[in-house]
């Protein structure tokens, strides 16, 4: 083949893959490759893959099944098709792809993805390569920087991964088998990769990890910096206004961390901190490692050091051995922090997790209902959260144009879509503006020259 080639990446799951497919095509573009919007034109398509959600090797074979026949098209056509998988659905599978679906040509885990063109190379040139290894070289070294005029393109809200990894075993999660050991990149770089995103325009910055707050990389003064020694820096990058961390343990939420959230102004008051469960027997089957009284405790300091903090978290319905019992502790549990948003899922076994292997296996009905009513109390939390912000005056970050001529939609300070009539040139901008109406799915509002607080007894 001569010319740039194409190649198309859907990325499945988290923060962190969406980050890594950002990485792919960085690392593709210095090697001649252009990104395609559509799999049907590419001549590399590569599906990123996320382990976390209920059926997700099975979904992924089923998207091979359907790229299968856009690959028999294009060898009709007379051009070539290279098809790899990517993330940790291929990490857990490995080999086991290629023999359920000998249409892909590669296989590639997370930590390899910094080797992609290479990969690829020989892909065109031997059958079914896998690469699954856990290399002792640092990805992030042999990274390219995305281009200028990549960032602009993805908008003026980036992901930085600051953390990769887990040392908990929760009991229902493969990604320690999938993602290995909590690592942490050395501050130095991740502050030199947050000063070239905002060289090249982003205004928000949110540093993710499987653990993002197990962060413990080396500093300037050559020592192990914790997450918020590291918010603090970053606090300080010009043309950074807002700073958001995801995901967080509740094991790993510290005194500096607290802190933190009382200190920086630029850090938003929305909190993601993953619970999973509102019994303490269920957590402790669950390996969590913290109580229901522990994880309330933490809930506790952090309003006290912010009282405007808002919360989400993660649910899982229907762990084994969870009775009625339990899962009314977990309803009682979303009452009481009144979460302003949260995800939430049936319990599914992972192969080769110690979950998998327990007896007491809910029922699919009976997780069924249960999760109707979880997901039916967290929305009504949501909307007297969302309803509580009626009248206020926030900031919103400006992030595109919106559906309607003269508008544009940006971002509050807790996430929510925000609908405004402004003019183009404040994308880009946090903006006063004040909360006029609220939607099924986002608040709508006009801008405003005052400026004010939205308090966390919104909603309550």
């Amino acid at each position: 083949m001569t010319g740039q080639r194409k190649f198309f990446i859907k990325s499945y799951g988290c923060q962190m893959n969406a980050y890594d497919s950002h990485r792919m095509a960085d690392m593709l573009a210095p090697a001649g490759f252009s990104e395609t919007a559509t799999a049907a034109e590419a001549e590399v398509v590569i599906l990123n893959t996320c382990h976390i959600r209920e059926k997700a090797a099975e979904k992924v074979y089923s998207e091979l099944g359907r790229i299968r026949k856009l690959k028999e098209a294009a060898e009709r056509e007379g051009r070539g098709m290279l098809v790899a998988v990517a993330g940790c659905v291929a990490q857990a599978e490995g080999r086991e792809i290629i023999r359920r679906a000998p249409i892909v040509d590669l296989v590639f885990g997370p930590q390899s993805y910094h080797r992609l063109p290479e990969l690829i190379a020989r892909a065109a040139m031997e059958d079914g390569i896998v690469e699954t290894e856990f290399p002792i070289e640092d990805k992030f070294d042999h990274l390219a920087a995305p281009s200028r005029e990549a960032v602009r393109a993805r908008g003026v809200s980036a992901f930085v991964t600051v953390q990769e990894g887990c040392d908990k075993f929760c009991t229902f999660c493969v990604v320690p088998y999938t993602r290995g050991a909590e690592i942490s990149r050395p501050a130095s770089k991740i502050v030199a990769e947050v000063e070239h995103l905002a060289a090249a325009g982003v205004r928000e910055v949110t540093l993710i990890g499987q653990n993002v707050n197990a962060y413990h990389g080396e500093g300037a003064d050559g020592r192990a910096w914790s997450l918020g020694r590291l918010l603090r820096r970053i606090a300080l990058v010009p043309g950074i206004a807002r700073l958001r961390y995801t995901t967080s343990h509740p094991r790993d939420v510290d005194e500096d961390l607290i802190a933190a959230h009382g200190e920086l102004a630029s850090l938003m008051p929305y909190l993601h901190l993953p619970v999973q469960s509102g019994s303490d027997r269920i957590l402790a089957a669950m390996n969590r490692r913290h109580s229901r009284a522990e994880y309330l405790d933490i809930i506790d300091r952090l309003r006290r050091a912010r009282a405007d903090l808002a919360f989400s978290s993660d649910f899982i319905v229907g762990f084994p051995g969870e009775t009625e019992a339990d899962f009314k502790q977990t309803m009682t549990l979303i009452d009481q922090v009144a979460f302003a948003g949260a995800f939430s899922f049936k319990y599914s076994p992972r192969p080769g997790t110690p979950g998998a292997g327990l007896h007491d296996q809910v029922a699919e009905d009976v997780k069924a209902e249960r999760l109707a009513r979880l997901q039916d109390r967290i929305d009504d939390h949501q909307k007297r959260f969302n309803a509580g912000c009626l009248g206020l005056t926030f900031g919103v970050l400006f992030e595109k144009p919106g559906r309607h001529p003269g508008q544009l939609v940006g971002r509050s300070p807790y996430l929510q879509p925000v609908n405004v009539m402004a003019p183009a040139k404040h994308v880009g901008e946090v903006a006063s503006v004040t909360i006029s109406d609220i939607g099924a799915n986002s608040l709508f509002g006009n801008l405003s020259s005052a400026k004010g607080p939205c308090y966390a007894s919104i909603g309550t």
